[in-house]
Parts: C-alpha cells; structure tokens; sequence
C-alpha cells in the first residue's frame, strides 16, 4: 500500500531483521564446520538491510533539509502525538527568561508588538547559528496593554476594566511544537533546559560561554561553535537590537507573519470559527490609545508622533480611505484598542460592523488577557478578503495612515484634510 512507512511497518521490518539472523544462526549451528566466508555473508547482508531501513525512514520523513541539525535517532524517536524528541547532543541558545530583559523595559516591559520583535529576532539567531533555542517559559504583560476594551455596548458606558494578572506562560500564547518544526525550541522551565544546564556543568570550559558584543558571524567559528549553550543575557540591549539590520528585508529570515501564525491550537480554533461565522468579509486594524499621546514643547505647543494618526483613524477619514476597495454593505471586522464605546458607529452607514465582543460565546472560555485576545483577532483579520492595517509592514501594505511606523520625531498634530495632497493622489 503506499505511504509513509508508519510506526507498525518499521517494527515488521526491525522483527523481519531478527527473524533473518535467528535463521542465519540455526543455519549456522546446523553445519558442523561454517565457514568464515558464510559468516561474513550473513553480517554484510544484516548491514546492508540495517542501512537501507535508515535510509526509507528518513526520506519518508521528508526532512532531509531540516535547517538545523538533528540526530538520526530524532526520526524515530517520537511520542505518540508527534512531538519532537530533543537529544543532548544538540547545542542551544539561551537569552535570558524574560523577552525585554535585559533592556530598558525590564521594569515594565513592552507591548506585545515589540516582545514579538525581540522573539523574531532570538528565533531567527537560533535558525542562524543551527542551535535550539530556549524560550522564556513566560511573557509579561503591561498593563497599560491589559484593558478590557469593550466595543459597541449597549449601555454606552467606557469601562477601565482590566484582565488579571501582569503576565502569562508562554505556551499559552504559542504553540510550541509547531514553532519547533521551523526552530527547534524548549522553554526555560522544561525538564530538558534543567538537564542541559547540570550537563553543562560537567562540561566546563565546554559547556557554556555568556558572550557579550559578539556578531553573530563570530559565534559560527569554532571556538563557540562546539560550545554547549551560548548565552546571550550578558548584553544590556534588548533582542531585538542585537538583530542584523532589520531595515535590510533580504537579511530577515522570519517574516512578520510567522509568529502570527503560530498562535496557541485553542487560538487558531477560535479564529477559525469566527471566520466561519463572518462568512465573506474586510477587515480593518484601529491602532490608536497609546499611540495617540501628545507631548508640549518648551513653548507650550502639544505634539504628537504620529501627527495625522488621530484624524485618519476617525471613522470619516477611515470610510474615505477604504470606500474605494471595500464595497458598501459588506462585513466589515473591527480590530482596535479604542475603548471609546460607539466610536466607530459612523461606519455603518456603509458597512455591516463586526467586533470580538460579538463572539463573546466562541473566546470568553479561551481568552484570559488581552494579548491572547489580539492574537485571536490579528488571525480574524489576516484571512479577509481585503485587510487595512494602520501603520506600514511591507509595501503593499495597505494602511489607514500614511505616518511612518516608527518616527523619532515630535509633530503638531493635523486634524484637517490635506487638499492639495489629495488631489494630487
């Protein structure tokens, strides 16, 4: 039959090897006088058989071009569910137990889009230097970033109300096993990081090297490449500093929607029946709370980062941006971290609005913070037909705002329409 060779095929195979030499061993003790050559017959022929079953298992594995390295035993040591085994004779990157530490957020830590940035870039380090990578068994959550915004209420109240807690384990954001099948990965808690750590010990001047200020280039050479464990946290920079340069596209080797992607099984369910639900439908991602804070000048004149930010997030400028690729009377998903209750009401002279909280009965048993919710919302709007971010990812983006995502500079704030811009657009 044809397929993979499965687990039961491989045992019929190892018992027809140890039928085979049991035959050849009666064989033998039958003759009164075996000859060196029949024996060496037998054994070349066990050999030969041994190999070419290795060899089925891994081309069915089709994993021979696994960006890391592995051990042969990883193609047939597995646990029941799948899950990849890890062996000691791989080698691992550590960087610390906490995404933005050591850095100048290690106090109160950063939002989720910038933890991701930090995690890309340790991933994407460990995928590099062929080593697994020990992820922090835990992420923490500002609080700032864990209010329970709650859109469209029917009362029309604004509620401060927050999620407990200032952080959450890892692997309840992600899954693990699927990350592992681009980078191997563990986290800091598992038995398996507290065995490679007492090994370590044992390895001394091999076992483990905290560099500081070192390329990436230099941590391929010999002298740490034969190292057990490389750890990152002597560094006082937060990850992702240490990237290569992420302006340079062609040197990012994880894309932005790679960890998206990899949110926790019970996330992707969700999402995927809300999308079942929504049927055909846009999406659009309102950025707006803490991106809106203003700033005076030593004359007293407010500024802001984003100057045009507020007024094309506004549901009038947000129709005027989208009417000409969204058709009205379309379903229209609203991702946002306004809580202004009825804020974007205006859009439903166009549009059929949709939110999270109308499928309160589908994440309330599977959200617990608010960063769980955005992971369930960001995959909501990723499979829209036709999707509007606020800020600028890639070039074809297409955005709310024509602001520069990231901008050092202070601006007064403008609220009007830019005449001559737009008719020159």
């Amino acid at each position: 039959m044809a397929g993979k060779p499965g687990k039961h095929y491989l045992s019929h195979l190892f018992l027809f090897t140890l039928s085979t030499l049991n035959m050849a061993t009666m064989s033998k003790a039958q003759r009164t006088k075996p000859t060196s050559r029949s024996q060496r017959l037998v054994l070349l022929c066990i050999v030969i058989f041994a190999c070419l079953l290795l060899l089925s298992s891994v081309i069915s594995t089709g994993k021979m071009g696994l960006p890391y390295q592995q051990t042969l035993i990883d193609y047939f040591v597995r646990s029941p569910r799948g899950k990849r085994e890890h062996t000691l004779s791989e080698k691992y990157l550590y960087w610390g137990n906490r995404i933005d530490c050591p850095g100048k957020n290690c106090e109160t830590c950063a939002g989720l889009g910038h933890q991701e940035s930090s995690l890309r870039c340790a991933l994407e380090e460990a995928m590099f230097l062929n080593r697994t990578f020990v992820m922090p068994s835990g992420m923490c959550i500002n609080p700032i970033h864990n209010k329970k915004g709650i859109l469209d209420r029917a009362d029309n109240k604004t509620t401060e109300e927050g999620w407990v807690g200032s952080s959450c384990a890892m692997d309840s954001l992600y899954d693990i096993d699927l990350i592992s099948e681009k980078i191997p990965v563990i986290l800091d808690d598992s038995k398996t990081w507290h065995l490679v750590l007492s090994t370590s010990m044992k390895l001394e001047e091999r076992g483990i090297a905290h560099v500081y200020g070192v390329s990436r280039q230099r941590l391929t050479e010999s002298h740490y490449s034969n190292l057990l464990i490389i750890n990152r946290t002597a560094s006082p920079l937060a990850w992702f500093v240490e990237c290569k340069d992420r302006g340079n596209r062609s040197a990012v080797m994880l894309p932005y929607s790679f960890l998206p992607n990899m949110a926790a099984a019970n996330f992707r369910s969700a999402a995927e029946k809300i999308k079942t639900q929504l049927g055909d439908y846009d999406a659009i991602h309102v950025r707006r709370g803490d991106t809106l804070k203003t700033r005076k000048d030593r004359f007293g004149v407010e500024r802001i980062q984003f100057p045009h930010l507020d007024r094309d997030t506004r549901p009038e400028f947000i129709l005027h941006r989208v009417e000409k690729l969204i058709p009205p009377g379309r379903t229209l998903f609203i991702g946002s971290n306004e809580r202004t209750p009825g804020f974007f009401s205006p859009l439903a002279v166009r549009y059929k609005l949709a939110y999270s909280s109308n499928f309160s009965d589908i994440l309330d048993p599977v959200i617990k913070n608010n960063y769980q919710l955005f992971m369930v919302e960001r995959l909501v709007m990723m499979g829209a037909k036709t999707f509007f971010k606020t800020f600028r990812e890639y070039e074809t983006d297409l955005t709310l705002t024509d602001d520069p995502k990231k901008n050092k500079n202070w601006e007064i704030p403008v609220y009007t329409m830019d005449e001559k811009k737009e008719t020159a657009s």
